[in-house]
Order: structure tokens, then C-alpha cells, then sequence
């Protein structure tokens, strides 16, 4: 009998520590989750993207003012440290998306794919630089369609008679997007055929202002209805294979680097702007240049690496279509968003651009959609677009700033 009490007191102490356990080791067990996400994230976000060892100039661009570097260095060093603040944001909101689903993550990819331009855009109008952002907006369309996806042409194309695109894919997207870049010079169009009322500005800003937020709503409206026709009625056809990248960032992780990732990008491009002025004094730089060629630079930089992979690696369609995906985005929803939030906070911003912008916009969108209709391309059409590119640079390089 003693022994029998023995045995049960015994299988009691075995078993007291077992149910005591999950109670004292399940904190630790989060803590330890927690602590290894942490590291995880930390070194993934570092590891994305070579760019990263700019991050240095962050807080050398910031403070620099403080310090009395020249307005030129402060804009240089801001400019830099804008490169591998746009890889993060791109990673993060590709782990995001990656995350949520096809739905939600095109709606994320939507908002803040192209969230540098946006961000670089408010703090240009905030300090009435419209003529920057205007120039800016082309200039992201014409990197896009011209630098970005000749040299993915040139790419795919080395070593290959031909390459083949996906025709369906790129017919609809080009078709969008010479509507979608259309609209946006039809303002421009208007007030340079309007020769009458070249002399009195008053009534003609006016109604070019109201052309232009009124084009804005309807440019607002119509993205809305093309992220839903590309993300629920038509998803198969924009479906891409992707190789799985294994472990996937939290999303609580995702978040986090996405919305620091912003603010480092909302102050970088504060200081950046405040500093143009000490840039065209001290260099000679137009700022239609700085526009139209410096600020996309920063904006296109994940795209452009991530569409230069994709091409070496036979994938021209996925490149393709992020590249005239970034397009549609600038002329629906960003260019329209800037012009709004111009209405807002006081500024007239309008979309009637400059009139070589305009004509430029028109013929590079027009040659595009007509080489990626053919089905078909060879790394030499990938040379003419980026020397087309090259032209249009120097051409605004040597223009005198009227801006």
C-alpha cells in the first residue's frame, strides 16, 4: 500500500512540472518568436538590395544643413540615400502583397508602387515647385517606356534572333496607356491651339485649371476601375509565375519596414526639394532636367533591377507588364492624385505641360505601343529606345530653364 502511495506521488511529481510548463515557457516561446522575426526581417531588409550601403547618406543628407554642407551636396546625398529607401519600400510591399492575396495585394501594389513619386511630388507642390513635378511625372513615364524597357529588350534579346511577347497582355496594357497619357496632354493640347487667348492669362489658366481637375477625377475613377478589372475580373490574364523566394517577412514586419521605409523617403524628399535651388545655382542645371531626369531615377530605381532580372532570366512579359504597369499608375493615378492634392493645399497644379514635353510624351508612347504590338522584338529595338532616351536627356540638359 505504502509503495502504491509512492508511485502515485511519484507520477505527481513527474507530471506537476509538465502542466506547469506551457504556463511559464509560452511567453518566452512568443519572445523568442518575436526576437527571431526581428533579426530576420532586419536582416532581410538589409540584405534586398546591393543599393542598401547608401543608407549611410540618410542621415549625412538630413543633418547636412545643420553641419553647412552646400545646397548641392545636401541634394546629392538626399538623392542617394532616396536609392536604397525605394528598394525597401518595393521589397516590403512585395512581402505585403505576397501576404494578403491577389485582390488586396494589387490594391497595395497600386498604392504604393510608386509611392516615392507621390511622396516627391506633395513636398515639390508644398513649396511651389509645380513645373518640378510636372517634369517629374513625364519623366517617369518616359524612363519607364523608353530606359527601362529598351534595356529589357536589349536584354532578352542578346544571344536570340527574336523574343516573344505576349501579345494579348501587351496589347491591352498599351492600349491603356496611350488612352490614359491621351488624356493627360489634351489640356497641353488645348491651351497651345487656343491662340486667340495667348495674350491675357488670366481666363485660359483658369479654365485649364478646371479642364485639368476635372480630367483628374475622371483619370481617379477610371484607375479604380482598371485595378479592379486587372485584380478581380481579369486576374488570370495578368498572373504570372513567380518563384516561391521561401520565408516570407510578417506582416507585421512588412508594415513596419514599409511605413519607416516612407517616412525615410517623406524626409529625404523634403530636403532634396528645399535644396534644388543650391543645385541650379551652383551646377547650371536646369530644373526641367532635374525633373524630368535626376527625381525618376529615384522613383524607377526597384523597377528597373527588378525588370533587368526578370529579362536575363527569359521573363520579358512580367517585365513588360510591370513596366507599362508603373506607366499606367503615373498617368491615371499619380499625376491625377498630384493635381488634387495641388486643389487642396492651394496650388495650381494643372496638366498642361510644357510643349517639347508634350510632343515627346506623344511619340514615345505612340512608338512604344506599336513595337510591343508587333509580338514580337530584338535586342536592336532595345538600343533605339534607349537611344531615343539618351536624346531626349541631353535635349533638356542644353534647354534653357523657363521653368
Amino acid at each position: 500500500m505504502a509503495s502504491h502511495h509512492h508511485r502515485i506521488s511519484e507520477e505527481a511529481a513527474d507530471t506537476t512540472p509538465l502542466l506547469a510548463d506551457p504556463g511559464h515557457s509560452a511567453p518566452k516561446g512568443v519572445i523568442a518568436a518575436i526576437k527571431d522575426e526581428l533579426v530576420y526581417a532586419t536582416k532581410a531588409t538589409l540584405q534586398c538590395s546591393i543599393t542598401n550601403v547608401l543608407l549611410i547618406c540618410l542621415p549625412l543628407g538630413l543633418y547636412g544643413g545643420e553641419w553647412g554642407f552646400p545646397g548641392w551636396a545636401i541634394f546629392v546625398l538626399n538623392f542617394l540615400a532616396m536609392l536604397p529607401l525605394a528598394s525597401i519600400l518595393t521589397f516590403s510591399t512585395e512581402q505585403l502583397a505576397a501576404i494578403v492575396g491577389s485582390v488586396a495585394g494589387g490594391l497595395i501594389n497600386a498604392t504604393f508602387g510608386n509611392a516615392v513619386e507621390m511622396i516627391v511630388g506633395i513636398s515639390a507642390l508644398k513649396e511651389g515647385e509645380i513645373g518640378i513635378v510636372q517634369s517629374s511625372m513625364i519623366g517617369s513615364i518616359l524612363s519607364s517606356i523608353l530606359l527601362i524597357l529598351g534595356s529589357s529588350f536589349y536584354l532578352a534579346g542578346q544571344n536570340k534572333q527574336t523574343v516573344h511577347i505576349n501579345v494579348d497582355v501587351a496589347g491591352i496594357l498599351t492600349s491603356l496607356m496611350v488612352i490614359s497619357c491621351t488624356s493627360l496632354i489634351l489640356p497641353s493640347a488645348l491651351r497651345a491651339g487656343d491662340l486667340i487667348t495667348e495674350s491675357t492669362d488670366g481666363s485660359t489658366a483658369d479654365y485649364i485649371l478646371t479642364l485639368s481637375r476635372s480630367t483628374s477625377v475622371i483619370l481617379l475613377i477610371f484607375y479604380v476601375l482598371y485595378v479592379y478589372f486587372q485584380s478581380v475580373t481579369h486576374a488570370d490574364l495578368f498572373a504570372e509565375e513567380e518563384s516561391d523566394d521561401g520565408k516570407k517577412l510578417h506582416a507585421v514586419s512588412s508594415c513596419a519596414v514599409l511605413i519607416l521605409a516612407t517616412l525615410g523617403i517623406a524626409s529625404s524628399s523634403d530636403a532634396l526639394v528645399d535644396s534644388i535651388d543650391g543645385v541650379v545655382e551652383a551646377l547650371g542645371i536646369s530644373r526641367s532636367f532635374i525633373g524630368l531626369i535626376i527625381v525618376p531615377i529615384v522613383g524607377n530605381a526597384g523597377c528597373f533591377v527588378g525588370t533587368v532580372q526578370w529579362s536575363q532570366t527569359g521573363r520579358i512579359n512580367l517585365a513588360i507588364s510591370v513596366i507599362v504597369g508603373a506607366t499606367l499608375q503615373i498617368s491615371l493615378f499619380v499625376t491625377p492624385f498630384l493635381v488634387i492634392v495641388g486643389w487642396i493645399i492651394g496650388r495650381d497644379m494643372s496638366l498642361q505641360f510644357d510643349t517639347f514635353e508634350t510632343i515627346v510624351l506623344t511619340m514615345s508612347t505612340l512608338v512604344v505601343s506599336c513595337l510591343v504590338r508587333g509580338g514580337k522584338t530584338n535586342y536592336f529595338e532595345g538600343m533605339l529606345l534607349v537611344a531615343t532616351y539618351t536624346i531626349i536627356g541631353v535635349a533638356f540638359f542644353v534647354h534653357p530653364d523657363d521653368v
